[in-house]
């Protein structure tokens, strides 16, 4: 709003009732103790620690054996339990196993679209250890969103094929 001045200049005078102006700066917050662990810590850490945890998964998958169950066995998902239906990733732990025991035709039986994925997720993993560990990029995977709603709808249909109860989609049942 602006206003004149009994000598005729023209001054500014800000609204009462406007909103004070954003701050031009953001301050961030001050780090906490796991920021600082974080920050201390050496880069191989992270891929070190996911490595951990897929060989603790294959070991327990390789100790439990999950192809050992019976027909009559209680099923472990909540959706097969409650439903009768496979979910989406039904059949994943039979196929890790099958794969980690070098079986692929039987890991593709129970799941085709995980051990389809595995070469990317494991490309993926290559390439940010490398990144992390040895400062080198790997050349990029080009994942469009197009290619990831094709696949997201291919697991939707899959998902949904396999409940179907007449041949040839019963061999998808797991």
């Amino acid at each position: 709003m602006e206003r004149a001045t009994p000598g005729g200049a023209v001054t500014s005078v800000a609204d009462p009732t406007a909103a004070p102006p954003p701050p031009h700066y953001f301050v961030p917050p001050p780090p906490g103790r796991f920021t600082r662990l974080l920050a201390r810590s050496p880069r191989w850490l992270a891929p070190a620690a996911v490595l951990g945890c897929l060989a603790a998964a294959a070991g327990y998958v390789t100790i439990a054996n999950p192809t050992d169950s019976t027909a009559d066995a209680t099923p472990t998902c909540l959706l097969k339990l409650t439903t009768g239906l496979d979910c989406p990733g039904c059949g994943g732990t039979r196929a890790f196993w099958y794969m980690i025991n070098g079986d692929l035709p039987a890991a593709a039986r129970h799941h085709a679209l995980f051990i389809f994925a595995v070469p990317f997720l494991v490309y993926v993993y290559v390439a940010w250890v490398s990144k992390q560990v040895f400062g080198k990029k790997l050349p990029k995977l080009s994942v469009t969103p197009t290619m990831i709603g094709v696949f997201l709808s291919a697991w939707l249909a899959f998902s949904i094929l396999r409940n179907l109860p007449w041949a040839p989609f019963t061999w998808f049942y797991v």
